[in-house]
């Protein structure tokens, strides 16, 4: 079954205490502390998913879900799946929890959770016959770049291309919106099911990632203003991001034709790029780094104490050649 994955999203969740007497209030703050103390992630996850299944339609089916993801880091959810439709959002709930442990209850989450399915839930099916023909899915095949070594077992039956010390890996992109995007990864089994090689798979991904998924490539002081609503400070900035539109899996942007030798053009020198995680890489042009062994020390430093664990690309920082118009560790 295809699933779009989606993490939960952070919201400000008040608690609503009911007029009692301070007496009863403190015993109950009490209680809901050492609850919160007690209850281990997979309890609250069982916790919401008999919240969200008191709360839907019977036409509705409510499970848990586990998945591997990036790096093999395995994560547990909801999973909500209507009847008659393929296609059903998995919902991790690492945040509620963190809201959880903070003072949020379990029915804060499902109610949030249950909202959150209204809005990104599918009303039809894809086609089984469309994902089984070539011809139907070749024009939403994309790649995102993962590192190799991380997924060593995951690229056992999975098509895919080195890069340096990474792989490009496949998927079929089914949609893209505000909260996520519904995808199938390409495995070997497609290969043979579609009669398509790696290499034919890989070029038409090439075609359709850039199609689909724009690069983006700007300051970083335009980027924290975006995100903290700020204006941008005023000065020289020395950082760039390169991403993609949706800014998911955007490294890959790297491997667009010509967009690092553009990059180049723009800062007149050779320059650095940083891996700061699957979705983007940074820019730092090479008059402005300290040098390729800080740079990678400074890397791996924020890749074990900042990123998450299925967010992390590579501890290694590459250094781009204008002359020789390639990117090399």
């Amino acid at each position: 079954m295809t699933s779009i994955c989606i993490t939960a999203r952070s919201i400000d969740m008040a608690v609503s205490w009911q007029l009692l007497p301070d007496i009863q209030k403190r015993a109950n703050k009490i209680l809901l502390h050492e609850e919160r103390s007690n209850m281990t992630y997979n309890q609250f996850v069982q916790a919401v998913e008999r919240k969200v299944n008191e709360g839907t339609d019977d036409d509705i089916a409510v499970c848990i879900h586990t998945a591997v993801k990036n790096n093999g880091r395995e994560r547990k959810g909801i999973r909500l799946t209507k009847q008659g439709v393929n296609i059903s959002p998995a919902i991790y709930l690492e945040e509620y929890y963190e809201q959880f442990r903070s003072g949020g209850t379990v029915e804060d989450a499902a109610g949030d959770i249950l909202r959150l399915y209204e809005e990104i839930s599918f009303s039809r099916s894809w086609d089984k016959d469309n994902i089984s023909a070539y011809t139907k899915v070749k024009e939403r095949i994309v790649y995102h770049l993962v590192n190799k070594e991380k997924n060593e077992n995951m690229l056992t039956d999975t098509p895919y291309v080195p890069y340096l010390d990474m792989a490009a890996v496949f998927y079929v992109l089914f949609e893209v919106n505000a909260y996520g995007t519904a995808a199938m990864m390409v495995k070997n089994e497609h290969l043979k099911l579609w009669n398509v090689t790696e290499e034919e798979i890989y070029r038409q991904a090439c075609r359709n990632t850039e199609r689909l998924l724009p690069y983006e490539f700007r300051t970083m002081k335009e980027v924290i203003a975006e995100l903290t609503g700020n204006k941008e400070e005023p000065g020289r900035d020395v950082m760039y991001v390169l991403s993609n539109s949706i800014r998911s899996f955007g490294a890959a942007a790297v491997l667009y034709d010509g967009v690092l030798a553009y990059i180049g053009c723009c800062l007149k020198e050779n320059y650095y790029v940083l891996p700061s995680s699957v979705h983007e890489v940074i820019i730092i042009p090479e008059s402005e780094a300290p040098g390729k062994k800080e740079l990678a020390a400074m890397v791996a430093d924020i890749n074990a104490t900042q990123v998450e664990e299925e967010d992390v690309l590579s501890d290694n920082a590459y250094y781009y050649d204008r002359k020789l118009k390639k990117l090399q560790e």
